[in-house]
């Protein structure tokens, strides 16, 4: 009897996938801590973190995994509960993150730059039972009130000296001891290690890849943060399509820099969960330095760095770039936002190392797309769908109509990692989700070879004249200069032609004698009259999202605020 033969799609990113990837290949879905079990069953002699020069093995932290799991199963943590996670990069953050999910919890993680309003929305909004943090007032300091004024019922406290090496775990306290609160632990707070005071004898939760692993909150650029439903299967999902992606990863002998937030999904599943499936060193910072990031490229060789374009903006920038060795980067990636076509070059120039650009939102676990290491690549695109991900475009005004290949619409996504939804949020999920594919808000297009274009946030579009204006295409002209280290261009008001450009931008050091005048002269040749910036406003600093990407939104809140005071002014 003969074989039947399966009908496969031609898709147009067929023809320049990679050549040792098969797009149609099935990954089994399986609970996220398994990709922990995995790993250590392949790797468990080998260092995992490296934590201000302190090493910790796989084994080692198998070993704090299991007691922090009965530990969270002693205070009562099992299927449904949450647990929030309101820590920087640290150990305590893995092993706080594999213990919950072993405990049967969901993880919620939350941002240590949130304010008090912020964190207390989400804590209710997301019903947390429990929180991690650290000992630091800029954590602790937040929570301890929050204990007496929301659902939480205990505080687990870690500290710093605790997985530091010696002699820094006895001069942190000394040297940082205005930065240390003194914890209560008669009101609600449990030390860390407390918790991991036992056997690691935890009892084992039957746990269905459909589950909920955990609750990403979004950045809320849209709206009140709304909590996406991550099931297991479809972060575990997301971290074999990207691993799939690279076929010169050495398992077991890539070391990985871990910058970005552990908290934000893309460093989640790119740096923490793919580096634990390929048995990779992370090399762990608590936040972006670029003297620090720098320093430790050149000492301790790191070969993959995952990062937001303004890191490697900031990078670029370094005065005293060229002294320092980069040559161990085989390869970065850029997400969260758009990569400037001028920030990709001027990196690749300097470091002698591929940037490749990739997309994805919290809402599909970070990836949907890469651009390929080998083959072709194309400047300013986002590359090609990964393995059982497809791209659609429909309409902006019509959602349920597909467009074909080449026009401009709404980017959509289907695959295993989308999101299950939104916590307690029918009617967002129904928006966000219809016909099975995630829409994303983003307006683009996918060329004849299969590679996906961003041309801006259909909420950032710029209507002048009746012209539509994407403040991307006008920020990539600013880039060109080279005096230009960040831009932001939003849309304000204009008696005249409805609405106009404004731009706010930050120079490289030294480059402070660059005029408006100078630039719009500038921008002259590289824009249409209706593309040019009506005004340009330098700053010392734009505005940042928790992970390090530029953010529009206080910026247009002060547009806003402005009007409304010089309106009250003339009445």
């Amino acid at each position: 009897m003969a074989e039947e033969t399966v009908e496969r799609p031609d898709y147009p990113w067929l023809k320049n996938y990679p050549e040792h990837l098969d797009y149609f290949t099935a990954f089994e879905a399986k609970p996220l801590w398994s990709l922990w079990d995995e790993a250590v069953a392949d790797f468990r002699h080998r260092p995992l973190l490296d934590f201000y020069d302190r090493k910790f093995s796989f084994a080692q932290i198998d070993d704090m995994i299991s007691r922090a799991a009965r530990g969270f199963q002693d205070l009562g943590v099992k299927p449904g509960v949450k647990v929030g996670l309101f820590l920087p990069n640290c150990p305590q953050f893995v092993v706080s993150f594999y213990a919950i999910l072993k405990a049967g919890g969901t993880v919620v993680n939350y941002s240590p730059l949130y304010a008090e309003p912020e964190l207390l929305h989400q804590i209710e909004d997301s019903e947390t039972d429990f929180m991690v943090t650290l000992n630091l007032e800029v954590l602790y300091g937040k929570m301890a009130l929050l204990l007496d004024e929301s659902r939480l019922q205990k505080l687990i406290v870690g500290t710093m000296p605790e997985v530091l090496p010696f002699p820094k775990s006895l001069l942190f306290p000394l040297v940082r001891r205005r930065d240390i609160a003194r914890v209560n632990e008669d009101a609600g707070c449990i030390p860390f290690q407390q918790l991991m005071n036992n056997t690691g004898d935890y009892t084992p939760v039957d746990t269905k890849p459909e589950d909920i692993a955990v609750l990403q909150y979004t950045g809320g650029t849209t709206g009140v943060p709304k909590g996406a439903m991550l099931s297991h299967g479809a972060l575990y999902l997301n971290v074999q399509q990207g691993v799939s992606w690279a076929d010169d990863f050495e398992f077991g002998g890539e070391r990985i820099l871990a910058v970005l937030p552990f908290f934000h999904v893309f460093a989640l599943t790119g740096i923490m969960n793919l580096g634990i499936r390929i048995g990779a060193e992370l090399i762990v910072h608590p936040r972006f330095e670029v003297d620090a990031v720098l320093r430790d490229i050149a000492k301790k060789k790191p070969t993959f760095m995952s990062g937001v374009p303004t890191m490697f903006a900031a990078l670029n920038g370094h005065p005293d770039l060229d002294k320092y060795d980069l040559s161990s980067l085989k390869f970065c990636l850029s997400g969260g936002a758009p990569l400037p076509a001028e920030i990709k070059s001027r990196f690749e120039r300097t470091s002698g190392c591929d940037l490749a650009e990739g997309y994805g939102l919290t809402e599909c676990c970070a990836v949907a797309t890469l651009m390929p290491f080998k083959g072709m690549q194309k400047d300013g695109s986002i590359g090609l769908p990964v393995p059982g991900t497809r791209i659609v475009i429909t309409h902006k005004d019509e959602p349920h109509k597909v467009l074909p290949v080449g026009e401009t619409g709404e980017i959509c996504i289907e695959g295993p990692q989308l999101m299950t939804g939104y916590y307690g949020r029918e009617e967002a999920t129904a928006d966000a989700l219809m016909d099975g594919r995630l829409h994303t808000g983003d307006v683009g297009y996918t060329d004849e070879d299969g590679f996906t274009f961003i041309i801006d946030r259909m909420k950032d579009l710029i209507l002048v004249s009746g012209f539509n204006v994407f403040p991307r295409y006008v920020e990539e002209a600013i880039y060109k200069h080279p005096a230009v280290e960040e831009a932001i261009v939003i849309g304000i008001p204009d008696d005249y032609r409805g609405e106009s450009p404004k731009a706010f931008i930050k120079l490289k050091e030294g480059s402070e004698g660059l005029t408006a005048d100078a630039l719009h002269i500038f921008l002259k040749e590289r824009l249409g009259k209706h593309e040019l910036p009506s005004q340009i406003e330098f700053r010392d600093e734009l505005p940042k999202t928790p992970v390090g990407k530029l953010s529009k939104k206080e910026l247009v809140a002060e547009e806003a605020a402005k009007r409304e005071a010089a309106a009250q002014a003339t009445s």
